[in-house]
């Protein structure tokens, strides 16, 4: 993916919480402070939202802990390896719940070129 300024995919740091976010990102994903405050700075809506998956995983009220990974893959048309990412970890006792919630947002991209093939 490029990461050059000004392009479709180009990235930065979140000063905030660090996190690699999209250039044109308005608000940060991750931890939604915002980054420009110039009156054509208006956060994006999505376009669409073609996968949103919600569950939640209980704990038996008997039983020893349990230790759970969150793990987030992207891949390409051709199944390789773009991005994996442990987004958070943690244990559960017996009676403990954890719920996740997994969304992707697409935009368009404000100013990019298409990519030629």
């Amino acid at each position: 993916m490029s990461t050059r300024p000004g392009t479709a995919g180009a990235t930065r740091e979140c000063p905030h919480c660090k996190a690699t976010i999209l250039e044109s990102a308005v608000i940060c994903p991750a931890c939604k402070h915002y980054l420009r405050y110039d009156s054509d700075a208006r956060p994006a809506q999505p376009n669409q939202v073609p996968l949103q998956v919600e569950g939640t995983i209980r704990h038996p009220a008997d039983g020893d802990p349990w230790e759970y990974s969150v793990v987030v893959v992207i891949r390409d048309e051709r199944g390789n390896e773009v991005a994996r990412k442990v987004v958070g970890v943690g244990a559960m006792h017996a009676g403990d719940e954890r719920s996740f919630s997994l969304s992707v947002e697409v935009f368009e991209a404000r100013g990019a070129k298409p990519r030629k093939h």
